[in-house]
């Protein structure tokens, strides 16, 4: 009898190990249009998916540089429709003899400054005349 019982533990641990899917879990809130890397995930075994995910693999982090496109909450599954490829948007600014390079792209820009969007989503403002505000 015991040792029935320790053969079914045994087949419903295995079973369940075998019909696990391996997806990414966020360890961190991870914000709008922020690069990612593999440390923020951490790997973790479920039974089930929503249909719409396909989970995102580790391989792929470590390979390709991705963003997220849109908020990712911690402890949250993530998928490949929540990622896309990183793509470099850098801004070069000539003022005179001066050459500036920033991450970001152009939002706005006027005869006194130029306004630009930064990767993690934050804006800077760039005076042309050298000025920090």
């Amino acid at each position: 009898m015991l040792l029935m019982l320790r053969l079914s533990f045994f087949l419903i641990f295995f079973c369940t190990n075998i019909m696990a899917i391996t997806v990414l879990v966020s360890k961190q809130a991870i914000n709008f249009e922020q690069k990612i890397d593999p440390s923020m995930f951490k790997i973790k075994n479920v039974s089930q998916l929503n249909k719409a995910c396909i989970p995102l693999k580790i391989t792929d982090v470590k390979s390709n540089e991705y963003i997220t496109t849109h908020y990712i909450n911690k402890n949250t599954i993530v998928c490949e429709k929540d990622v896309k490829v990183y793509e470099d948007n850098s801004v070069v600014f000539n003022f005179g003899g001066i050459e500036i390079e920033k991450q970001g792209k152009i939002i706005y820009e006027n005869e006194d400054f130029i306004r630009i969007k930064k990767d993690d989503g934050s804006f800077e403002k760039i005076y042309k005349d050298g000025r920090l505000k």
